[in-house]
């Protein structure tokens, strides 16, 4: 239900030049919020923590150490 809301907001605003301001604003602020939290965070979010990756004559190790 909230993707679908965010997606009706999102096309409403789309349809003026300052909805369109508006939301070049809100992408700018939320991508330099996500940038932050992922430079606190050691690990990456739990998701990417869980996967495994390939090195080369060692198997396989948990992503991101």
């Amino acid at each position: 239900m909230k993707r679908i809301l965010k997606l009706v907001v999102t096309r409403w605003l789309a349809r003026t030049p300052l909805g369109l301001v508006a939301l070049g604003v809100g992408w700018f602020v939320m991508r330099r919020r996500r940038k932050r939290n992922a430079a606190e965070r050691p690990y990456g979010p739990p998701y990417e923590r869980d996967r495994l990756t390939a090195v080369p004559d060692e198997g396989t190790r948990p992503r991101g150490r």
